[in-house]
């Protein structure tokens, strides 16, 4: 798992969006701008049942991530990793979590099947570091 250096660990934890990329079933990549966080030193999303993101990375694990500060693109951090669990338990509080961070209030709407994935961090760059 690679090391976070502080500058990179504060671009996860703010309050900056994510995008996921996948390998879609054909082998093309697949990129979606999701809400995440840390775990750790893993990374945290969710899901609701049926994206296609999610069926990805049931089928490969292998992921990339970008998360960028908000007003400065070029503050960024780029990572390689990949999916060590999902799980159902937790996952509604985890997105209520999230939706507070980025919008200050529980998720909405609350009839949803979530899924709480994690994300391990095998690479990690970022500008200037």
């Amino acid at each position: 798992m690679a090391e976070l250096t502080e500058k990179k660990r504060a671009l996860l934890l703010g309050k900056n969006f994510y995008t996921l990329s996948t390998i879609g079933k054909d082998g093309s990549p697949r990129s979606t701008t999701i809400w995440g966080d840390l775990e750790g030193d893993l990374i945290a999303v969710n899901s609701v049942e049926g994206r296609g993101w999610l069926a990805n990375v049931r089928r490969d694990p292998r992921v990339a991530v970008a998360v960028h500060a908000e007003g400065d693109a070029y503050n960024q951090v780029s990572i390689r990793g990949h999916v060590v669990d999902e799980t159902t338990e937790g996952a509604l509080e985890h997105i209520d979590a999230l939706s507070r961070k980025y919008r200050g209030r529980d998720y909405s709407p609350r009839d949803q099947k979530r899924v709480k994935v994690r994300i391990a961090i095998d690479s990690a760059r970022s500008w200037g570091d």
